[in-house]
């Protein structure tokens, strides 16, 4: 077998995964969840590349996303080459041009690994054993992709047709299939010569740039500004914005996989899933009857019933072939067949204005986290978790006062000149216009209540003054 040495991994962690709505949103995507276990997606992805031979990653992601991907990779032990800032979604294609311009800088001939942040492939050794079979056609200069063997006639996903005479490891790709309807999935399941395209990459840094700048150099001038004028930013790297903006949204298949004739593929017959939808996750954890939290399943059949909020039971009886999902502000029903057409549900909320549509119940922040308990005209109660050794701003607010009642640990406050240290069962009042700020100073969470009384309660009614995370 090959050898793996000076891969280096590029994971890509913007996606938005709203077909597992209301779990997966906006504000919090799917490869932030634990959906499988006790690691998230995005934290098993890392994981799965964390091997001999292979360099430190570099995550690409986005502003909203930057502080819970540092989070979650201290959580697991691993130190990035980088954390790459895109100031605004424009697809896969240029977020890998800014990362092969940013691998390249240091070695153009360095072999990189892409691969997104939200897919379940449970055997890790398998799929460093398939990387490994491509590695040989990559530092050849050819692109490498990876298709799945498919068990199925699926649908959901886009295909890749082998050339002829392919035998084991690296072979010829002949082209890129859409996603295909049910008669068409079926005859291409039973001629046998179609994967399923991963959206996976390995390729050199060279060899992909030479790629984009003969078959889509529109990208490379607003890319190429945008590396070049990227600014440090605490731990990370943020592109420069108004270079960024030049670049159109575009797919690495559309811009560049497409039109190439130096494509091989490897075939990969292994377990995967990208985890699109409700019906994937179902399959990715046997089918059947699947239940997670808090879950009564009563002469259920094919169905996956989830409750997501900490002492609230979900009861199922009589269901056939169902998803439903409850959380503290939304609960999703709906036929297991049609789980593709969640994101309709989620373009009907959007239209609505209504913030589920895109914003988790729980706001993670760099701090910690806080969930809305209650809400009424005029005030709203917050349980609060600052985590050990971290503070918010130092900020004030011009429309509400607030209570805070610890109930786990010790806060240090500070209201306009005055420091307190508040413990459990005690409590303080922070005045309307009060310039105040809150700290954990211990070695565990540190919980409290927040009582917020005011004519406007908005998160955006926030003066900051001084803020450790360096947030505008």
């Amino acid at each position: 077998m090959a050898e793996t040495s000076d891969i280096h991994p590029v994971i890509l962690c913007g996606g938005s995964g709203t077909r597992l709505w209301p779990l997966s949103r906006r504000s919090r995507p799917k490869q932030f969840a634990d959906l499988l276990g006790d690691e998230t997606l995005f934290q098993a992805s890392i994981r799965r590349v964390a091997a001999k031979g292979f360099a430190a990653p570099m995550v690409v992601t986005a502003d909203d996303y930057r502080f819970v991907v540092t989070e979650q990779l201290d959580e697991i032990g691993v130190t990035p080459r980088a954390v790459v800032i895109e100031p605004a979604a424009r697809n896969t294609a240029p977020a890998i041009l800014a990362a092969a311009r940013l691998v390249a800088a240091r070695d153009p001939e360095a072999v990189m690994l892409v691969l997104p942040s939200d897919h379940a492939i449970p055997d890790a050794a398998a799929f460093r054993a398939a990387v490994a079979e491509g590695l040989a056609a990559a530092r050849d200069g050819r692109l490498v992709t990876f298709g799945i063997r498919p068990d199925r006639p699926e649908t959901g996903y886009g295909y890749l047709e082998l050339a002829p005479g392919g035998g084991d490891g690296a072979q010829p790709l002949r082209g890129f299939v859409e996603k295909p309807d049910a008669e068409r999935a079926a005859v291409m399941l039973a001629e046998g010569h179609y994967l399923w395209n991963a959206g996976i990459f390995l390729f050199r840094a060279d060899a992909v740039l030479a790629a984009f700048a003969a078959h889509c150099p529109d990208l490379v001038e607003p890319v190429a500004g945008a590396v070049d004028a990227a600014e440090p930013d605490l731990s990370f790297l943020r592109l420069d914005a108004a270079a960024w903006s030049g670049a159109r949204d575009i797919s690495i298949d559309h811009a560049v996989m497409e039109k190439a004739e130096n494509l091989s593929v490897v075939p990969f017959a292994g377990a995967w899933s990208d985890l699109g939808d409700w019906q994937a996750l179902w399959r990715v954890d046997g089918g059947g009857t699947v239940t997670h939290g808090d879950v009564v399943a009563i002469d259920c059949a094919g169905s996956l019933l989830r409750a997501e909020r900490e002492g609230q039971v979900l009861v199922g009886i009589g269901l056939t072939d169902i998803v439903a999902v409850s959380m503290g502000d939304a609960v999703l029903i709906a036929d297991r067949n049609r789980a593709q057409d969640v994101k309709l549900a989620v373009d009907r909320l959007k239209a609505e204005g209504l913030p589920q549509a895109h914003q988790h119940p729980i706001d993670y922040r760099p701090w910690g986290y806080f969930e809305s308990l209650a809400q009424g005209d005029r005030f709203q109660v917050k349980r609060i978790t600052v985590k050990p050794g971290q503070s918010l701003s130092l900020q004030s607010h011009h429309h509400r006062s607030e209570h805070w009642i610890v109930v786990q640990g010790t806060a240090r406050v500070t209201i306009d000149d005055a420091v307190h240290l508040v413990s459990e069962n005690q409590s303080v009042y922070i005045p309307l216009g009060a310039v105040h700020r809150m700290e954990n100073p211990g070695k565990l969470d540190m919980v409290l209540i927040e009582v917020q009384t005011g004519s406007y309660l908005g998160e955006d009614d926030i003066t900051r003054y001084e803020d450790v995370y360096a947030r505008k």
